[in-house]
């Protein structure tokens, strides 16, 4: 059973499937947003399109902090893993609570109010995971983002991922952890590699890329192959890396990352490579925020909120 068997084992399995099964390896949320959507909704014309494009494929849960108090958040996403490894399925969890979240877009703005909040968030979440199989994404923008922090806020934004990275590897075993490493269009690969080092990267199985934008999948290789290429120069150690390609059909327009009009929901999850596997991190139909004072975000509702207009846009590629 998957409960007893370790994440490589999971991983070597996926291997073996053909590519349009590989995603049968993930965690299907049933209680995701498009999910709740299309149960709310279950006679709209949009409604069967949008389940067996989007709710009906795996993606990860996100863990924000304002979803659930922390005193309840060992025991929701224990129940979470677990109904994941009763059907022999790996779940993807997000990590978003980092204190001065999102300082420099806005739109996802919060976080923890302190330090040691987040680290009595992080315990809770890794108290629920246990040694239950999990992907687990830490903090995206966090390390792309930091250019808005005072030298004293980054350098306690590099002991909180820290802490929670080698948490993780310590009580949750079973977990593969990947550190956020924004997208090919934000930090060079080497100012990249120095703040994943520093965040304690070596500890984790890998890092993120791309993440709620839209590159393709040979640009976000490409620039992956690049950070692991200093990674290996200047500290002598590369990682797997984790791509988001929930919405990277037909490619990023730079800079334009608020809900941009004409983009695609990109190839399922699937593990590529032992070292490469493609995930549905941002859900697609999610909105990216409803105004941020850097972009336009093209109508669309507050950050996070389910759209099926938005939903259709990516499904369509219009």
């Amino acid at each position: 059973m998957i409960k007893i068997a370790t994440l490589a084992a999971c991983v070597f399995y996926l291997l073996m499937l053909p590519a349009a099964q590989a995603s049968d390896g993930f965690y299907v949320n049933p209680q995701s947003s498009a999910a709740q959507w299309v149960q709310h909704n279950p006679d709209t014309p949009a409604t069967a399109r949008i389940r067996s494009a989007i709710a009906d494929v795996p993606s990860a849960l996100w863990l924000t902090g304002t979803s659930q108090a922390a005193d309840r958040l060992t025991d929701r996403v224990s129940r979470y893993v677990s109904a994941a490894a009763s059907t022999d399925k790996i779940p993807i969890l997000v990590a978003y609570y980092l204190p001065y979240r999102d300082c420099s877009g806005g739109a996802s703005a919060g976080g923890a109010p302190t330090a040691a909040e987040y680290q009595t968030w992080i315990d809770h979440l890794i108290n629920g995971i246990g040694d239950n199989p999990a992907v687990v994404i830490l903090e995206p923008d966090a390390l792309a983002d930091m250019q808005c922090l005072g030298n004293d806020k980054r350098t306690e934004r590099l002991t909180l991922l820290n802490y929670a990275v080698s948490g993780l590897k310590q009580r949750a075993p079973h977990t593969d952890v990947y550190l956020d490493a924004g997208n090919p269009g934000w930090k060079s690969p080497g100012a990249m590699a120095e703040a994943l080092n520093a965040a304690g990267v070596k500890q984790a199985h890998g890092f993120a890329l791309n993440i709620a934008n839209f590159y393709t999948l040979a640009q976000v290789r490409s620039y992956g192959d690049a950070i692991n290429s200093r990674l290996l120069s200047e500290f002598s150690y590369t990682k797997a890396i984790a791509v988001d390609t929930s919405r990277n059909g037909n490619g990023a327009i730079p800079g334009d990352w608020c809900n941009p009009p004409g983009r695609r929901l990109g190839i399922a999850p699937q593990v590529l490579s032992p070292q490469l596997v493609a995930l549905w991190i941002k859900l697609p139909g999610n909105s990216d925020g409803g105004a941020s004072p850097k972009t336009d975000c093209h109508g669309g509702p507050t950050a996070g909120t389910f759209s099926a207009e938005l939903a259709l846009r990516l499904i369509e590629g219009n």
